[in-house]
């Protein structure tokens, strides 16, 4: 898995990379087919923003959040993005469940 984690308007440092692999570490546990994870963190007058665009096979997932701590705004994102990737894992495998039931139910 490849991770980019980058910076606009703001200097990322150890402690943020730190945080923001540990948060992400928690999503990507749930998932097995993440390819890459992008990283962007900037700053906007009083706005701390928070986006994440994570590569999954069949699917890109995006997620942003916007909050005047950036730390609030990681925890915010990583919830989100948590639940888009449980929703995503649940629609990949009940898709083939679905057809499986469907022929052993017409037979």
């Amino acid at each position: 898995m490849n991770l980019n984690i980058t910076g606009h308007h703001l200097e990322v440092t150890a402690a943020l990379r730190d945080y923001v692999t540990s948060k992400l570490d928690r999503v990507i546990r749930h998932f097995d087919h993440v390819t890459s994870v992008n990283v962007i963190l900037s700053v906007e007058k009083l706005k701390q923003k928070a986006e994440v665009t994570v590569h999954v096979r069949g699917k890109d997932i995006f997620v942003e959040s916007i909050d005047e701590d950036l730390y609030a705004a990681i925890d915010a994102m990583t919830d989100k993005l948590d639940r888009q990737v449980l929703k995503h894992k649940e629609k990949s495998y009940d898709h083939g469940h679905e057809a499986h039931k469907r022929q052993s139910a017409e037979s």
